[in-house]
């Protein structure tokens, strides 16, 4: 019997509730599988870390994330923590995860599920049918480059500074996941960059043409300017496949695409590491997309999908059950197309759930899959 270790850091506000219909699908995965089981652990992450251990993650929470093959991530931050010291606001948590674990590739998938198409900020013909993933570069760009700095100048100004750094190595290794994922989808890349105003940008353009000629010719890239993708995305957003792009521009145009499924709510992510030159396992960390909304935080109104999700994704890049991952994802679809919907995605005429009813629906949708 094979077993997966993971990690599971809820953080703050609505990550509480929401990685708990991860559990209870875990829970039901343990009970029901035969050839494999989950050890799983629990730590602090976030606000609620800083409230205790006076850092966003301490030593030992990374050291299990380190030693787990995947981290299930729930959602960190909220104004109780506004006036913490920059270096331990609840954020720092999470790129520390994505620093130390060295979590490069970011993918977010933008699907619409046919349900939720009249839910989208988008007409039904735009977003029908809708299936994208953009893969963001995670690890480097203007978020880690240094000088990151506010200083006050002699004439009592202030002046901020963030730098964007990209080197030809950070740029070929996504570029590469990028292609690979092509290849296994409409094998179609399409590259987004700032090339006509940023040096990043002529050196991104550069790398990945010439990652395209020596790794992956047979696949279909073109290139497009970051704002212009921001734009086609809202006019024609099926005519994108797999987007890659840095780390900024992908933190934009992901929560962009988000809005054509319906709600943040529904999307999830994996951030991977590179392979193990041993053993080919990478170190992978997988969240929602949406943040930790402390407006309805406690109160059973959050969406579960997008962590949901995010669950199917780690047993299918982590853990080798990629049957699993379907039938999960298939359950997510049976529900949806049965009229409940949590708040965030309620349309006219559907039933309205809240957070553990509409974790217990997949559940039991998914007991009748693999019945």
């Amino acid at each position: 019997m094979a077993t997966h270790s993971l990690l599971l850091l809820p953080g703050d506000g609505i990550g509480v509730e929401t990685i708990a219909e991860v559990e209870r699908l875990i829970a039901f995965l343990n009970a029901k599988n035969t050839s494999s089981t989950f050890n799983v652990e629990r730590d602090l992450v976030g606000g609620a870390a800083y409230d205790k251990h006076g850092v966003a993650i301490t030593d030992a929470a990374m050291a299990k994330a380190k030693a787990a093959d995947a981290v299930i991530f729930g959602a960190v931050g909220g104004p109780k923590w506004d006036k913490v010291p920059y270096e331990h606001r609840p954020e720092a948590g999470l790129l520390r995860l994505r620093k130390d674990l060295d979590l490069f590739a970011n993918l977010r998938p933008a699907i619409c599920y046919p349900a939720l198409a009249d839910a989208s900020s988008l007409k039904r013909e735009l977003v029908e049918g809708l299936d994208i993933m953009i893969v963001r570069e995670l690890t480097g760009g203007v978020y880690f480059g240094e000088p990151k700095e506010i200083v006050t100048l002699e004439n009592g100004e202030k002046r901020a500074v963030d730098t964007q750094l990209y080197t030809s190595r950070e740029i070929e290794r996504i570029a590469k996941v990028a292609f690979d994922l092509a290849r296994k989808r409409s094998n179609k890349v399409h590259s987004a960059e700032k090339r006509n105003v940023m040096k990043t940008g002529v050196l991104w353009n550069e790398v990945v043409t010439q990652t395209h000629k020596s790794y992956a010719p047979d696949v279909q890239l073109e290139h497009i300017l970051a704002d212009n993708c921001a734009m086609q995305l809202i006019r024609n957003p099926k005519q994108f496949d797999v987007i890659v792009t840095d780390n900024l521009f992908g933190d934009v145009l992901s929560d962009e695409a988000a809005m054509m499924t319906g709600s943040l709510g529904m999307l999830p992510s994996a951030s991977l590491g590179s392979p193990d030159a041993k053993t080919g396992k990478r170190k992978a960390l997988y969240e929602p997309v949406h943040g930790s909304a402390p407006d309805i935080a406690g109160k059973g109104l959050a969406n579960p999908i997008a962590t949901i999700a995010s669950f199917a994704m780690a047993l299918r890049y982590s853990c080798d059950m990629g049957k699993e991952a379907d039938l999960i994802e298939k359950a997510i679809a049976n529900v949806l197309d049965k009229g409940l919907r949590t708040p965030d995605i309620m349309q006219t005429g559907m039933t309205k759930v809240g957070t553990s009813q509409m974790g217990a629906a997949i559940e039991k949708e998914l007991q009748v899959l693999m019945a």
